[in-house]
C-alpha cells in the first residue's frame, strides 16, 4: 500500500500552490512573461527599422484564384513563398511560408468552414519597384513594394493598412543543429538530405547564423522544453493610418479598447488555467481568438491571425503622414511561436461587414435552445440528489424561475467522467425525471482529463486505440488533474473526436437522458503539474508538437462533444455546451464563460468588456459566473451582479466549493425579492434574446454589441465599456459601484429618442443622462422605431412558457415610426434549417401596426397569441381596431397616460404567427 500513499502524497504537493492560490490573488510567477518566453524575447529584440526581405518579381506567377511570389532574406538567404489570394466579401489572404522547409510546418485545419472563395487578381501596374494589383471594390488597390518587401492596401489616396511597413517580418527557418549537421540519417533522413541540397548555393553563402538562448531548449521554473525543430516563430507588423481604436483579441481581463504595450508586456494569447486572474493587464487566460479589429469614424476593418501557437501580440501608435498631413496610426505586431503566417484582412467598411466577413470564414454562432438563454443555476459542487431536490423545490417555494441546474466535479465516482457517485447520485435517470417533469434540465461537467485507471471503461478503451497525447519519447502524455495521474485524448484526432461523441449515446453515458447537457472545463488544458499549469510543449499529437496546436485543444474538445449530443439524437435535437477554452470558430460550438472570476465589483465590471471583446470576434455566447466564483459577495454585489447577468447572454450563478451557499433565497427577503425581479426580466424578453441569436446564427452579429457598433461615426461612443446594446434596440447600464445613488448613461444617435423600459420616460438621444438608482433599479432603454416581444407571464421554466402569449412594446422613434420583428420555432430541434417556424415583421408607421410573413415558405404553427400591444410617445386615439386577414374588424380596448404617452391596447387576441394591423385613429 505504499505506493498509493506516496502518490496521494505527490498529489498533494502538486496540489498544495494550486489550492493556496483559491484565496489569493493568481501568482504571475507561475505564468511566462514575454521576457521569460526566449522566441518572444528574441522576436522583440528585433527592432523596428529596415526589413532584410525584398521581393523577387521575376518569381512572379499569377493565375486566377492567387498571386506567388518569392521573398528573400537578403541576410540568410532563406527564401520564403508569399501567397495573396482577392477572397469574396472584400477580403484579402496573406500567406508567409518557407519556400522550402526541412519538413512540413503546421497550418490550421478545421477553423475555416470551407475554402474561402475567391475573386480574380490583375495586375493595374509593374515595375521593377513593385506591382500594383486591383482589389475589385471601388478604387481599392494592393501594392507590394519590393525592396525592402511591403504590402500597402489603399482606397483611392488612402493607404488603409501596411504590412511590413516597420520591418518587423521575421521567419525563423527550420534548420539543422549545427553540432548535428553531418547526422542528418538520425534527423530525418534521405528526406532531409534532399531538402538540405535544394537549399541551393544562396544558402551555402549565408552569413552563419548564432545560435541564442532558448533556441533548441529552454527552461521555465523546473520544466525543460526540448525543441527538436529548433527555432521556428514568426513575426509580422501591420499598421492602420489614421486608426486610434483597435479591439479583439480575447481572452484578456482588460478594456474594450486594446491599450499600448509598449513598456510592458504584448496581449498574450496562450490557453491556460490561471485562478483568480488579476484585471487590467494583458497576461493570458483561458481562451485565444486571433482576431483584432480597427474602428474610425470612417471604416471598420479586422485582422485574422490564423494561428494555433502561443502568440503575442505588441501594440502601439505613432505618426503617418497622408495627404500633406500628420495623423495618428496604431502598429501591431503579431508574435507566434510557430506553424505559418496566415493572416486574413478583413477590409469592412462597416462593422456589419467585418462581422460578416468573419462569419464567412469561422462560421457563425450556434444557434442554441430557447431554454439555454434561460437561467442557470450552479455550485462547485451540490452534494447529492436530495440537495437537487431541495434546490430545485427551493426555485418554486420562492418563485424564481430556472432553467438548469449544474453538477460539477464530485457528482462523478471519483473524478471519473460520463460516470455517477454511486452513494450520492445513485439514481441519476431519476433525478432528471424530476426534473424533466417540472420542464428543467441538467448540465453535468465532463472535463478532457481522463483518470489512469485499468478499471475505467472510458481510460481502457482511450488506451487500447492509441488515443492519448504522446509524450516526446513515444508514452502515453500523463499529468495530474483533479483525478490524480490523468492522461490527455488526442482530440486533433478525427478517430478520437468521433468516438468521444459516440460515449454520449444513451446506452454509453449511462444515467443520461434527453435533458442531460454538458460543460467541458479544465480544456486548456489544465496540468497540474505542467509547465504554467498546462501541457508540455514537446508533447506529440501524430506528427504535430502540442506546441504547434495548443491553442486548440479546447476548440475540439467542445467540437466532438456538440457532436455528441446531436448524435445521440439522431441529429434531432440542438445541442448545449459550455467550454472555458476556445479558439476562432468555438462559436459554432456552444457558450464560453470568462472563468474563475472573483466576488468583487471589478470583476462585476469588466464582465461588460470580456464579453464585448467574445462578441466582436464572433462568440456572442458568453457570460461571467454570476456573484463571482472565488470569495463571498456582499448581498449588494450579489443583487447587482443577477441584474447584470440577466441582461448578458450566458446567464449562470456559480460558486466555489469553499464559499457559503448562495442561493438566491438566502440573503434575506428584500434581497431575494430584488433577485427574484431581476431573474424574472430575463424571463420576459427571452423572446427577443431568442430572436437576436437566431439573427447572430444567421448573420454572424453580434448579440451583445458596443455602442459603436451601431453609431460607427460617433467617436463619443468608441471607448464606452460599462454599458453595451443587445441587438440594436436595447441599451443597458447595469449598476456595477458598491454603493452608487446613479449612473451616467450616454444615450447615443442625434435626434433619436430612447424609452426607460420601467418608466417609459421618453429621453432624447446623444446625451449623457444621469440616472438616480435605488437598489431594484437596473438601467435599461428601448430605441425609438423599435417593437420589442416579451412574454410577461412568468412561469418555473422557459418551456413552460412555450404557449405563453405575447406582448408587443412599440417604441415610436421621432418621426412617428417603428419596426421590429418576431421569432418562433419548436425551441429545440434543427427543424428551422427545414423552414419550420415563424419569422414576421411587425412594422407601425402613419397610426398602423402591422404583422407582415418575412418568410413566406416557412410552415409553423404556435398556439401563442398578442395578449397585449404597448405603444411609448404616442398621443391618445379616438379609437384602436383590429383588421385580421380575413378582412374583419373589432374595436380594441385601450388605457392612455398623457403624462407618459403610454398607450396600452388589452387582448387584441391574434394568433402570434397570423396577418393583422391594428389602426390608430
Amino acid at each position: 500500500m505504499a505506493a498509493p500513499i506516496d502518490r496521494m502524497g505527490l498529489l498533494l504537493v502538486i496540489l498544495l500552490p494550486v489550492l493556496f492560490s483559491i484565496s489569493h490573488a493568481v501568482d504571475r510567477s507561475n505564468f511566462k512573461t514575454c521576457d521569460k518566453s526566449a522566441f518572444c524575447k528574441r522576436q522583440r529584440d528585433v527592432k523596428p527599422g529596415q526589413s532584410p526581405y525584398r521581393a523577387l518579381l521575376e518569381t512572379l506567377e499569377l493565375s486566377n484564384t492567387r498571386l506567388t511570389l518569392q521573398l528573400i532574406n537578403d541576410n540568410n538567404k532563406v527564401r520564403l513563398l508569399l501567397e495573396l489570394y482577392r477572397l469574396q466579401g472584400n477580403m484579402t489572404r496573406v500567406k508567409i511560408n518557407e519556400l522550402k522547409p526541412l519538413k512540413p510546418r503546421y497550418e490550421v485545419p478545421d477553423v475555416l468552414v470551407k475554402d474561402p472563395p475567391t475573386e480574380p487578381l490583375s495586375v493595374l501596374d509593374r515595375d521593377e519597384n513593385g506591382v500594383v494589383l486591383s482589389l475589385g471594390a471601388d478604387s481599392q488597390r494592393l501594392i507590394i513594394s519590393a525592396r525592402p518587401f511591403r504590402l500597402d492596401i489603399v482606397d483611392g489616396p488612402n493607404v488603409l493598412l501596411s504590412i511590413n511597413s516597420r520591418g518587423l517580418l521575421v521567419f525563423e527557418q527550420l534548420r539543422l543543429r549545427k553540432d548535428t549537421k553531418s547526422e542528418t540519417d538520425s534527423e530525418g533522413g534521405e528526406d532531409v538530405e534532399q531538402n538540405v541540397a535544394e537549399k541551393g548555393e544562396e544558402e551555402e553563402e549565408a552569413k552563419e547564423e548564432e545560435d541564442q538562448p532558448g533556441m533548441w531548449e529552454e527552461t521555465f521554473k523546473s520544466h525543460s522544453d526540448g525543441k527538436p525543430n529548433g527555432p521556428t516563430s514568426i513575426s509580422l507588423d501591420f499598421s492602420f493610418p489614421g486608426v486610434e481604436h483597435v479591439y479583439g483579441i480575447p481572452e484578456h481581463a482588460d478594456t474594450l479598447k486594446l491599450k499600448s504595450t509598449e513598456g510592458g508586456d504584448p496581449y498574450r494569447l496562450y490557453n491556460l488555467d490561471v485562478f483568480q486572474y488579476e484585471l487590467n493587464n494583458p497576461m493570458a487566460l483561458y481562451g485565444a481568438v486571433p482576431v483584432l479589429l480597427s474602428h474610425t469614424a470612417e471604416r471598420t476593418m479586422g485582422i485574422f491571425w490564423l494561428n494555433a501557437a502561443e502568440t503575442w501580440v505588441d501594440i502601439g501608435s505613432s505618426a503617418s503622414v497622408q495627404g500633406g498631413s500628420e495623423k495618428s496610426q496604431t502598429d501591431v505586431r503579431w508574435i507566434s511561436e510557430s506553424g505559418i503566417i496566415d493572416v486574413f484582412v478583413m477590409l469592412g467598411p462597416r462593422p456589419t461587414d467585418v462581422f460578416s466577413q468573419y462569419a464567412s470564414l469561422t462560421g457563425t454562432q450556434s444557434f442554441p435552445p430557447l431554454a439555454a438563454l434561460a437561467y442557470h443555476q450552479c455550485r462547485w459542487n451540490y452534494n447529492d440528489q436530495e440537495d437537487v431536490k431541495a434546490v430545485d423545490d427551493g426555485f418554486d417555494e420562492h418563485d424564481i424561475p430556472y432553467d438548469f441546474i449544474w453538477l460539477d466535479i464530485e457528482h462523478t465516482d471519483g473524478k471519473r467522467y460520463f460516470t455517477w457517485d454511486p452513494l450520492k447520485f445513485s439514481q441519476p435517470r431519476e433525478m432528471l425525471q424530476n426534473l424533466m417533469d417540472k420542464k428543467r434540465k441538467m448540465v453535468t461537467i465532463v472535463d478532457p482529463h481522463i483518470k489512469v485507471d485499468s478499471g475505467y471503461k472510458i481510460h481502457k478503451e482511450i488506451s487500447s486505440k492509441g488515443f492519448y497525447i504522446k509524450n516526446k519519447d513515444g508514452g502515453d502524455y500523463e499529468g495530474w488533474c483533479w483525478p490524480g495521474n490523468a492522461g490527455y485524448p488526442d482530440f486533433t484526432k478525427p478517430e478520437m473526436r468521433a468516438w468521444w461523441a459516440s460515449m454520449f449515446a444513451y446506452d454509453q453515458y449511462e444515467g443520461s437522458m434527453e435533458n442531460l447537457y454538458t460543460w467541458n472545463d479544465m480544456n486548456e488544458p489544465s496540468v497540474f503539474n505542467g509547465p504554467e499549469v498546462t501541457m508540455h510543449k514537446d508533447a506529440v499529437h501524430g506528427a504535430w508538437e502540442h506546441r504547434d496546436v495548443h491553442n486548440l485543444y479546447g476548440f475540439y474538445v467542445q467540437m466532438a462533444t456538440a457532436q455528441g449530443l446531436i448524435q445521440r439524437s439522431g441529429g434531432v435535437e440542438r445541442p448545449f455546451v459550455l467550454t472555458r477554452a476556445f479558439f476562432a470558430g468555438s462559436q459554432r460550438y456552444g457558450a464560453v464563460w470568462t472563468g474563475d472570476n472573483a466576488a468583487e465589483w471589478g470583476h462585476l465590471k469588466m464582465s461588460i468588456p470580456m464579453c464585448l471583446s467574445l462578441g466582436l470576434v464572433g462568440i456572442s455566447f458568453c457570460g461571467a459566473d454570476v456573484g463571482g466564483f472565488f470569495k463571498t459577495p456582499s448581498p449588494e454585489l450579489l443583487v447587482r451582479w443577477y441584474q447584470a447577468g440577466a441582461y448578458q447572454p450566458f446567464f449562470r450563478a456559480h460558486a466555489h466549493l469553499d464559499t457559503p451557499r448562495r442561493e438566491p433565497w438566502l440573503f434575506g427577503p428584500e434581497n431575494t425579492a430584488l433577485i427574484r425581479e431581476a431573474v424574472r426580466q430575463r424571463y420576459t424578453l427571452l423572446p427577443y434574446w431568442y430572436q437576436l441569436f437566431y439573427h447572430a446564427h444567421r448573420t454572424g452579429q453580434p448579440v451583445m454589441r458596443p455602442l459603436w457598433v451601431e453609431y460607427p461615426e460617433n467617436a463619443a461612443t468608441f471607448a464606452i465599456e460599462d454599458e453595451f446594446l443587445l441587438g440594436k434596440d436595447l441599451l443597458v447600464h447595469p449598476v456595477t459601484d458598491e454603493g452608487s445613488r446613479g449612473v451616467t448613461a450616454y444615450l447615443p444617435g442625434d435626434g433619436e429618442v430612447w424609452y426607460d423600459v420601467h418608466t417609459y420616460k421618453k429621453h432624447q438621444g446623444n446625451q449623457n443622462l444621469y440616472i438616480p438608482v435605488t437598489m431594484n433599479s437596473i438601467p435599461v432603454f428601448q430605441r425609438g422605431g423599435s417593437v420589442i416581444s416579451r412574454k410577461e407571464r412568468v412561469r418555473r421554466s422557459s418551456l413552460c412558457m412555450q404557449d405563453d402569449p405575447y406582448t408587443l412594446y412599440v417604441a415610436v422613434s421621432a418621426q412617428g415610426t417603428a419596426e421590429g420583428e418576431l421569432y418562433i420555432d419548436d425551441g429545440h430541434t434543427f427543424n428551422y434549417e427545414k423552414q419550420q417556424f415563424i419569422h414576421r415583421r411587425l412594422t407601425f408607421a402613419e397610426g398602423t401596426l402591422s404583422s407582415s410573413n418575412l418568410s413566406p415558405d416557412s410552415q409553423f404553427s404556435t398556439a401563442s397569441w398578442i395578449e397585449r400591444v404597448v405603444f411609448m410617445g404616442v398621443t391618445k386615439p379616438n379609437t384602436a381596431t383590429l383588421r385580421t386577414a380575413d378582412g374583419s374588424e373589432s374595436a380594441l380596448e385601450f388605457e392612455f397616460d398623457p403624462s407618459s404617452e403610454l398607450l396600452s391596447l388589452r387582448k387584441p387576441g391574434v394568433n402570434a404567427g397570423a396577418e393583422w394591423t391594428i389602426q390608430l385613429r
